[in-house]
């Protein structure tokens, strides 16, 4: 059998630009309630751009809720009902000043699944070609092109912390290994 959880009450307690936060009286499978804190978030999109010289595209940018700079593949998040490889796709012109002719789907990442709502899209992308980089009002980064395979290292290390990027290599490298990509 499933293991589940039934919603039997929602109430929203915040409603910002990027996410809403709700409070859930939940019914457990074994009868008893439970409360669930719940923020709704519409997603995201990565991608993972390789050159034909073996090198990744990422990006350096400044991570207020950590006080710090991190290194991260292109990404950015998904408008309510967005398509999410058009927002990869996006985010690749923006941030990298790319286009690319070939893409792999690397599947879905769900980066804190206690609490959150939140799905990441992932891609690889080959076959690059430069376009003009656009970056929003409000985002500031530097994209920096790193050997792939000092890229894994730097994740080995923890000198890359961030999830989506941390899955993403990883996937493309065990992809790589088992020769599907």
């Amino acid at each position: 059998m499933a293991h589940f959880e039934k919603t039997l009450s929602s109430e929203t307690r915040f409603e910002g630009r990027v996410f809403t936060v709700t409070v859930d009286k939940v019914e457990l499978e074994n009868g008893r309630t439970s409360t669930r804190e719940v923020v709704h978030h519409h997603g995201g999109a990565c991608i993972a751009a390789l050159t034909d010289e073996n090198e990744v595209y990422l990006v350096r940018q400044f991570r207020y809720a950590f006080g710090q700079e991190l290194w991260e593949l292109p990404a950015g998040k998904l408008e309510k009902g967005e398509d999410p490889f058009a927002a990869a796709r996006r985010e690749l012109g923006e941030e990298c000043g790319l286009t690319a002719e070939h893409f792999v789907d690397l599947g879905p990442v769900y980066p804190t699944v206690g609490y959150c709502s939140e799905i990441i899209y992932c891609w690889a992308a080959t076959g690059l070609a430069p376009c003009d980089m656009h970056l929003d009002e409000d985002e500031f980064l530097t994209p920096e092109k790193v050997p792939f395979d000092r890229a894994v290292e730097m994740v080995l290390s923890g000198e890359i912390r961030d999830g989506k990027t941390v899955a993403a290599l990883l996937k493309i490298k065990a992809l790589r290994d088992a020769g599907k990509l």
